[in-house]
């Protein structure tokens, strides 16, 4: 990056943003695009090849991983709204694509790859403004942003420039959820405990919504919400953030 703030970025999506939560993924747009930043979505995007590549279906998830790099020829940043997609395309495409004839020309791309508020909060440094009411948030980290990309924080910066937002900590946070991709359809019985000491842990805050990177973990807890009539809700972080500070 050189120091200098990038101009113009690439947005990749991920399966589950457009799936489940659309508005985090406008919403992330919409946070670039406030900070000056032109933004470039290409068409054609699909998953990023994270559940074949856990499964050991490594040629599968190559070929789709292929598809996805040729989507995002130029020199510029890749920002993922995914600690989890982010993790995959910047760490395990590298493991994923050595001695392959194309190596190199991964590689290159992983180098562009950000997780969003990551590069919000350490190449873009946002200064945010609340316009929201006040309100008690608690958060959960994503274990592929955390372990992975080696978040630190990042997301809670972001959270912690909202004059009226009171971020109350989970006792355990660095917990996974139990999703873990396909971790939760092979192991669902385990999942599911997992689960449900992450919504306990998220409900003994006295938080009204739980806010986190990562779609999947979203996914897993609200369901675990929604079977105990929870009045618990989630969001996905850009969605908040936007939602804050935008002028309604």
């Amino acid at each position: 990056m050189n120091g200098s703030k990038p101009q113009k970025v690439y947005f990749y999506g991920t399966c589950l943003v457009d799936l489940f939560f659309p508005d985090a993924g406008m919403a992330g747009i919409q946070l670039l695009r406030e900070a000056g930043v032109e933004v470039v979505f290409p068409e054609g995007q699909t998953c990023c090849g994270q559940p074949a590549f856990n499964c050991g279906y490594w040629e599968e998830a190559r070929e789709v991983a292929r598809t996805q790099v040729a989507l995002f020829p130029q020199d510029l940043p890749v920002i993922l709204p995914s600690g989890s997609c982010a993790g995959m395309m910047k760490v395990h495409y590298p493991e994923l694509f050595h001695g392959q004839p194309d190596e190199a020309k991964v590689r290159a791309f992983s180098a562009r790859v950000y997780e969003l508020t990551q590069f919000l909060v350490d190449v873009l440094d946002v200064k945010l403004k609340d316009l929201g009411e006040p309100v008690k948030v608690t958060w959960h980290s994503s274990c592929h942003a955390v372990r992975d990309l080696g978040l630190k924080g990042e997301p809670q910066a972001l959270i912690g420039q909202l004059a009226q937002v009171e971020l109350a900590p989970l006792t355990r946070e660095h917990e996974c959820c139990g999703f873990g991709g396909t971790f939760s359809v092979r192991q669902p019985e385990i999942s599911a405990a997992m689960s449900c000491d992450k919504a306990a842990d998220a409900e003994a805050t006295g938080a009204s919504v739980v806010l986190s990177t990562d779609g999947g973990c979203l996914l897993n807890v609200n369901g675990t919400l929604e079977a105990k009539n929870s009045k618990l809700k989630v969001q996905h972080v850009a969605e908040f953030l936007w939602e804050r500070t935008r002028a309604r």
